[in-house]
């Protein structure tokens, strides 16, 4: 997206949205920014989910976390190798942190290696 494009007010709600010029914007970015933005849109929303957003630090569902943490496993998994380690190893980071805080919120923990994204990661162990 463009600078001029970043500038103008949005569209009325009414108002068809111009899918030729999303899509040529889409085109722009690059895919390690692309998986990158999914990632950490996975990671917030997992977060939310084990209670630990700052703003709703009440609400927890551990089922739809496990759900977000598994699917962030995969894609972080799926493309390490395709973003390179310099955008891996941080999402590899945020991923087990995630991981160790689900295991943490647990009442009831799962196995070493039965945790959510542990088939794609193996074991995620404490520290």
């Amino acid at each position: 997206m463009s600078d001029a494009d970043a500038q103008q007010p949005n569209p009325d709600p009414g108002e068809t949205p111009d899918f030729n010029t999303m899509t040529r914007d889409i085109a722009d970015v690059p895919a390690v920014e692309v998986i990158t933005t999914v990632a950490v849109h996975l990671m917030s929303a997992a977060a939310v989910n084990l209670g630990l957003a700052e703003e709703s630090p009440e609400h927890k569902d551990l089922d739809e976390a496990r759900k977000l943490i598994t699917a962030l496993a995969g894609l972080v998994t799926a493309s390490a190798t395709e973003v390179g380690s310099y955008h891996a190893a941080p999402l590899r980071d945020g991923l087990k942190s995630l991981q160790l805080a689900f295991r943490e919120a647990s009442v009831v923990p799962d196995e070493p290696g039965q945790g959510p994204g542990e088939k794609f990661t193996g074991p995620v162990f404490g520290g």
